[in-house]
Parts: C-alpha cells; sequence; structure tokens
C-alpha cells in the first residue's frame, strides 16, 4: 500500500515517460510533489523501489523505468493514518516506454558565435549526445565559438544543444539569425520596437536589430562539453 506521496511520485514520473520517454529531474518532482528539498524525492525512490513499482537504471543520468502503476484502490492517508481512496487512479496501468537514455544522433551544423555574429554553417555532421538532454521536439548542436556567453555556463569549444522554434520569449537563450546570413548565440529580449540580445560577459554589448532583421531558429535546450 503505497502513501499519498508515493502515489503521487509514480503517476508523475509514469505521466512524463508516457508523454516525452525521458524521466523527470529530481528538482521537477520536488515541484511537482511540492516538497522542501531534493532528499525527500530520494526517500520516496527508494520506497517505490522496494514495494517494486520503479526500478533505477545503472549508469545513465535520470534513469527510472517505472515497473508498474497503482491499481484504483488505497491508499495511506489522513493524520490518523486512516486508508482513504484513491480519486485519480488509472482503471488499468499503461504499459511505459523505454527511457530515452541511450545515445541519439543529431545534426552538427558547424560552429556559432557566442560573441561577434559569425556566418553558421551547415553541415552534414551527425553528433552523439545522451537522449537525457533533450525533451521532446526536432533537435540539432553548434559548436560555440566565443566567449560572450561564459557568465552563463557556456564556454568556447562547447556544444549547444537547440531546440528547434521560431518563437522565443524574453530572457531565453537562443539561436538568432540575422538577416539571413549571420548566427549568434544570446540572451533574447524585446526593447521598445526592437529586438535585444544580450550577451553573458561584461566585455561585450548588446546588440539591438530590427524585428524584420532577426529570425529565431532555435532555443537552447542543453549543452555537451568533452575534456
Amino acid at each position: 500500500m503505497l502513501t499519498r506521496k508515493q502515489h503521487e511520485l509514480i503517476c508523475f514520473i509514469a505521466d512524463r515517460l508516457n508523454e516525452t520517454g525521458v524521466s523527470p529531474s529530481f528538482e521537477e518532482m520536488k515541484d511537482a510533489l511540492d516538497l522542501k528539498s531534493k532528499s525527500g524525492v530520494h526517500r520516496l525512490i527508494s520506497a517505490l523501489e522496494e514495494r517494486g513499482f520503479l526500478r533505477r537504471l545503472p549508469n545513465r543520468a535520470r534513469a527510472l523505468e517505472v515497473l508498474k502503476v497503482p491499481e484504483r484502490g488505497e491508499v495511506k492517508g489522513g493524520s490518523r493514518g486512516e486508508v482513504v481512496p484513491i480519486t485519480a487512479a488509472r482503471a488499468a496501468p499503461r504499459p511505459a516506454p523505454e527511457p530515452a537514455n541511450d545515445v541519439v544522433e543529431i545534426p552538427l551544423h558547424g560552429r556559432i558565435a557566442a560573441g561577434t555574429p559569425i556566418e553558421a554553417l551547415e553541415g552534414s555532421t551527425m553528433l552523439p549526445v545522451p537522449a537525457a538532454l533533450l525533451g521532446s521536439g526536432e533537435h540539432y548542436a553548434l559548436e560555440v565559438a566565443g566567449d560572450s556567453m561564459v557568465d552563463a555556463g557556456i564556454l568556447d569549444g562547447d556544444y549547444a544543444l537547440i531546440r528547434r522554434t521560431d518563437v522565443a520569449r524574453d530572457g531565453e537563450i537562443v539561436v538568432a539569425l540575422i538577416d539571413d546570413a549571420e548566427a549568434t548565440l544570446k540572451y533574447f529580449r524585446r526593447e521598445g520596437a526592437m529586438i535585444r540580445l544580450d550577451p553573458a560577459n561584461r566585455t561585450y554589448d548588446a546588440q539591438r536589430y530590427r524585428p524584420d532583421q532577426i529570425r529565431v531558429q532555435g532555443r537552447l535546450a542543453g549543452l555537451l562539453r568533452r575534456y
């Protein structure tokens, strides 16, 4: 018999795996269950492992496999430990897909400036990436050239993993194509009638363009760094 929090967590993990194929992060699980710290998530996962609902896959980041989900029934609850009915239980468990934590290949489209804009190179090279670093959607990679995003943890030689999209919200790090010729990796912000591309390095100035000069080519989804 599961506690209410255990039931909420296993259902949350199962739903996320069904939707994206990727296990939620511990931070996401903490927020979803309104817990104060990630140590509470670790305890819940350990309890679910002991009860045979969950399995951690070895040597893989964020790799959880749901072995079963709760049937319609009961969970422990209440201040006196009485049994209360589950109101959101599933009528029948759905088999979860294999967690997408293996390596996948995405297109590597040359180098992109994290400083002064340079031409974005198109190429057919493929880059192997742990699938756990990617969410849903179509992705590609760009090798970072420059140091204007170092304060955001993006270094020269890193591989920026980009989710394809043509829209962006203020404060997101995007690939911006300038005048259909040059691309750069910057924070995206609207400033009145202009678009401002902000660096994350005090030695670089913000760049301002008319909206018709800028096309968003994708949003930063992750980073890959080789040592």
